[in-house]
């Protein structure tokens, strides 16, 4: 389990997810009720919409890290939490609306390589796969 390296990509995705609840995406200011211009930092527990996406992302991967014994499920369930990645990062440059004067933020990048690793890990996951099925005919 441990020794596969695409356990190593789905642990960072999984470390990832969670540091977007500290570090910020992005920050900028916000017009509050009283028409004043207030200084708010966009992090995953911004609104509830990513909260719950950032959640499913970072538990889904360490979950994940647990079904190495069914290959099939793991690459489906980390297409799958690909796919919810890039939604997140949709979901991320879709609130900038919301924002004036928006400063990205050094931390984006921990948002930004969780598509990438979770791409990783599924190609890791796909290459045992043929590698056990290539086994299964020499023998």
């Amino acid at each position: 389990m441990v020794q596969r390296l695409q356990t190593v990509w789905l642990f960072l995705a999984s470390i990832f997810a969670f540091m977007t609840f500290k570090f910020p995406f992005y920050s900028g200011n916000v017009v509050s009720s009283n028409n004043q211009l207030e200084l708010k930092k966009f992090i995953a527990s911004f609104d509830i919409l990513t909260l719950i996406i950032t959640c499913v992302l970072g538990m889904g991967c360490f979950i994940i890290i647990f079904f190495y014994k069914n290959r099939r499920l793991q690459f489906r369930l980390t297409i799958a939490l690909l796919i919810l990645s890039i939604l997140n990062l949709v979901i991320y440059f879709t609130s900038l609306g919301k924002f004036l004067n928006v400063d990205l933020s050094f931390a984006a990048i921990f948002a930004l390589t969780i598509p990438i690793f979770l791409f990783l890990a599924a190609r890791g996951i796909r290459k045992d796969e043929k590698l056990i099925k290539s086994l299964d005919r020499l023998r």
